[in-house]
C-alpha cells in the first residue's frame, strides 16, 4: 500500500492517515480497517478504492487478500452497528462505558475499540490473528488518535472522504 494523496490535508489529519496505514501494513492478519464517527460516517479507511490508506487502483499486497467490493463501507457500517449494540447492552446491564469488542466468526474477526467523542476504530482480521496483538495494536492507535481526532479533525476527513473520487 502506498500513501494516499495528502495534499490540502492538515498535519493531524496526515499523521491519522499514517497511522491508519501503519496499523493494516505492521500487523499480521490485519484485512481492512476504518475509523467511523459517532453518527455512523467513515472518515478513514484502508480501502485502497476510497484513497484513504492508498491510492484510488493500488494493487494489493501479494500478502494481502483483496476485500469485498465496497468492503470499507461495509466495515463502517458493521462498526458503527456493534458500537450501537454494545453501548445500548452495557448502559442496559450499567456496566460503564464501552471499551473494547471483539467477534470471533469461522473465516474472520472483528475488532471494535473506542476512540474519543463517540468515534470507533474497526479491524476486520483473519481467523488466524494472533487477537491480542490486534488488540494491543489497536490500543496504541486508539493512544495516539485520540487526542487528534477533534472535530475539526473529523470534518476535514469526512470532507476529503466525500470528495474521494
Amino acid at each position: 500500500m502506498t500513501a494516499p494523496s495528502t495534499y490540502g490535508l492538515s498535519t493531524q489529519a496526515r499523521n491519522l492517515q499514517w497511522l491508519l496505514t501503519d496499523l493494516v501494513e505492521e500487523v499480521p492478519g490485519v484485512n481492512s480497517v476504518a475509523v467511523v464517527s459517532s453518527d455512523g460516517l467513515l472518515l478513514l479507511s484502508s480501502d485502497p478504492a476510497t484513497g484513504s490508506a492508498g491510492g484510488a487502483g493500488e494493487p494489493q499486497t501479494k500478502d494481502r487478500p483483496k476485500g469485498p467490493r465496497g468492503a470499507s463501507a461495509d466495515l463502517a457500517t458493521i462498526v458503527s452497528g456493534l458500537g450501537s449494540l454494545t453501548t445500548g447492552a452495557a448502559a442496559l446491564m450499567e456496566t460503564g462505558a464501552v471499551k473494547q469488542t471483539m467477534v470471533a466468526m469461522e473465516h474472520g474477526s472483528v475488532f471494535v475499540m473506542a476512540i474519543s467523542d463517540g468515534s470507533l476504530l474497526g479491524v476486520h482480521a483473519t481467523p488466524d490473528c494472533d487477537m491480542s496483538v490486534v488488540a494491543y495494536h489497536m490500543a496504541l492507535f486508539v493512544g495516539r488518535a485520540g487526542h487528534v481526532l477533534t472535530p475539526e479533525v473529523r470534518s476535514e476527513l469526512r470532507q476529503s472522504m466525500e470528495n474521494t473520487p
